[in-house]
């Protein structure tokens, strides 16, 4: 059907192009995938931060040029997102559109066809996630469907490939929808009176003047390149005139009525039938996502992750690795290996205090990477198990208070795997406000998968209690900080719209297939930073740099926060990599170098620490320079505040941990 092969970052000439639109989580990336393959270019779309991918593909013996678009829910933009999706369809000449919908949500879907109807442009629509509908007793008549609108909906389960090769035939067809959504009078009149006003362009004239009666702020560079002041005064008059009948405003007219018209359809094509054999599934969705019973769901999800990753993981594995394979065989062999070798300084750089092999290897093979790997396994079966997005829906008034959107949620759980990637997924928030607030919650208290692996790990050796305080502070101090920025950062809040996607039973090969992905992006990642930052200590141990650091920190380290002075280590090279520092701290307690109260105060300061140079360099790319500096320089000493602070109340009423 299609041949892969890689391409350059502009379209050649003349090759037409194929755009894939949807809400997101519709699947939009498999079909992607399937159609392109490997080879694919990722670029900023001009102008903004937006990521748009494209690839080439050869369907039906016809070269394209296909375009992901970044997920939307209207074309009526409210996001950075929206706006690029729009200004594709609007800018660019596409040939064809391959419209991705979640079959057991097809009225959000509707809304993006007659959406797309409107524009005059051809497409198909991709029943996707077809399996999953029909497992919950969901049945859409596809050939109904396909009637109604005038153009093909092809049922597709793009994970399985099935419907693809029909859908990859239907592209030719070119089919532009026949369907026509009909508004109130005064509307249709006031289209009807701005269209003439308007240039040719590569959608509809219709879909233009509704996006302007909408007030559409986002289309007024479009307006000024291509029409007079006198016109766009026109235009504005007529829109104003239209507004004053309405006691809404004119957007929530039009989308209501468009939502009226979506569930005509509906009810012509989709039905619900025997929803018994998820109903336990359904249960369990509902009170994981409820404001009391959601609580102790977590509560329980919370001890499970503490039994397989700090118990498991960090105790079981961990000691099996460090002292059966490393102390036992590796390091031993290593140490004999060297002492061929007459050169001291080189002996010491492999195996010394501060040896490539003895500590940089060690923590990154055999204390990080079982504990790295736990979390990646549960982490998989809750992404799998569709928990997250309910886990945002019962902490979404908490994140009112913080001035967010309910979405900040999911950066929020993404920084749990990585908050570098988490920085970039911000750009899903609708203002600035809300995407510097999460950004600074990300870099302040969420800690990526590997630290808070090597936190549960250390958690683990010390008590239940011990965690719930370690929650109990970060997640306080993320409630404080954002709140209080909330009041200081200037700008609006926006509207909560989440996608739920149905509770499943975790499939074991995807979740082996993520979490080897994820040990290999560990392994390519993380490894040459361990070894790096023990350069970095063996040089400055070398130089006297070290002592030096020490009796300068002294007085906080030792005296605030209550630790011995060999965790200032674990400090300064946990800017390079904050689960190193972890890992440094988590040999320290090993060794019986740090009491209970003090696991407790060091981990926290270190969750709450400076975020990873890679995050900074990420907060930089998004955020400016200005930004990233003002955040790093409120978290360093805001981190050893709250953990000397925690020091003082734990010791003084003589906490047992």
């Amino acid at each position: 059907m299609h041949d892969h092969g890689s391409h350059k970052e502009e379209a050649p000439k003349g090759v037409p192009r194929l755009a894939l639109i949807g809400n997101p989580n519709v699947g939009k990336s498999v079909i992607f995938g399937y159609l392109t393959g490997k080879y694919v270019t990722v670029s900023n779309y001009p102008g903004t931060t937006v990521e748009i991918t494209s690839g080439k593909a050869f369907i039906n013996k016809k070269e394209y040029v296909v375009i992901d678009t970044p997920g939307v829910n209207s074309l009526l933009p409210m996001s950075e997102d929206e706006k690029v999706t729009r200004d594709i369809l609007l800018n660019e000449d596409i040939e064809a559109i391959i419209q991705g919908v979640d079959t057991k949500n097809l009225r959000r879907g509707l809304l993006i066809t007659l959406q797309l109807a409107e524009m005059g442009v051809p497409f198909v629509v991709a029943l996707n996630l077809y399996d999953e509908a029909t497992s919950r007793g969901i049945r859409v008549d596809a050939e109904r469907l396909s009637e109604l609108i005038g153009t093909t909906a092809i049922p597709t389960v793009a994970t399985q490939r099935k419907g693809m090769d029909q859908l990859a035939k239907a592209i030719s067809g070119h089919r532009v929808s026949s369907f026509t959504t009909h508004y109130d009078r005064r509307i249709e009149d006031g289209v009807g009176r701005i269209i003439p006003l308007l240039p040719d362009a590569r959608i509809s004239k219709k879909s233009l003047a509704l996006m302007l009666l909408a007030a559409d702020e986002s289309l007024n560079d479009w307006l000024h390149k291509n029409l007079d002041e006198a016109a766009i005064r026109d235009i504005d008059n007529i829109r104003h005139e239209i507004q004053s009948t309405f006691p809404e405003s004119l957007g929530y007219v039009i989308n209501q009525q468009r939502m009226a018209a979506a569930d005509r359809l509906l009810k012509e094509v989709f039905s619900e039938g025997d929803r018994r054999k998820t109903g336990a599934r359904n249960l369990i969705g509902q009170w994981s996502m409820h404001p009391v019973w959601g609580v102790p769901f977590l509560l329980a999800v919370l001890y499970g992750f503490y039994q397989f990753v700090g118990v498991f993981g960090a105790g079981t594995l961990v000691d099996f690795l460090e002292d059966t394979v490393f102390k036992s065989y590796l390091n031993p062999w290593a140490v004999r290996l060297f002492d061929y070798i007459p050169i001291g300084i080189l002996k010491e750089l492999f195996v010394g205090q501060y040896g490539i092999i003895t500590m940089a290897l060690t923590y990154a093979i055999a204390i990080v990477l079982p504990i790295v790997g736990t979390f990646f396994i549960a982490f998989g079966i809750l992404e799998d198990s569709g928990y997250l997005p309910r886990l945002a829906v019962m902490v979404n008034k908490v994140f009112k208070a913080m001035g967010l959107n309910g979405k900040a949620v999911l950066p929020m759980v993404l920084g749990l795997g990585c908050d570098t990637m988490a920085t970039l997924t911000t750009r899903i928030l609708e203002t600035r406000k809300e995407r510097i607030i999460v950004t600074l919650l990300l870099a302040l208290g969420v800690p990526c998968s590997a630290q808070m692996g090597v936190v549960l790990g250390m958690l683990g050796g010390i008590s239940f209690k011990a965690t719930l305080i370690w929650v109990g502070v970060v997640v306080g101090v993320i409630l404080l900080v954002g709140y209080l920025a909330s009041k200081i950062i200037p700008g609006a809040e926006s509207d909560f719209v989440l996608e739920l996607p149905p509770i499943r039973w975790p499939q074991l090969s995807n979740i082996g297939i993520k979490t080897m992905a994820r040990i290999e992006w560990y392994l390519r990642e993380a490894v040459p930073l361990f070894i790096l930052g023990t350069l970095i200590l063996f040089v400055s141990d070398k130089l006297g740099l070290l002592t030096l650091s020490e009796k300068f920190a002294e007085p906080l380290v030792v005296g605030f926060l209550g630790l011995p002075i060999k965790a200032t280590e674990a400090f300064i090279i946990g800017f390079l990599r904050r689960d190193y520092g972890a890992a440094g701290l988590l040999m320290l307690a090993r060794n019986g170098e740090l009491d209970t109260i003090q696991v407790v105060v060091s981990i926290v300061t270190i969750t709450l620490f400076v975020p990873c140079i890679a995050n900074f360099f990420m907060i930089i790319k998004e955020q400016g320079l200005k930004v990233a500096l003002y955040i790093t320089g409120f978290i360093f000493p805001f981190a050893f505040l709250v953990g000397g602070i925690l020091n003082i109340v734990l010791r003084y009423y003589q906490v047992a941990l």
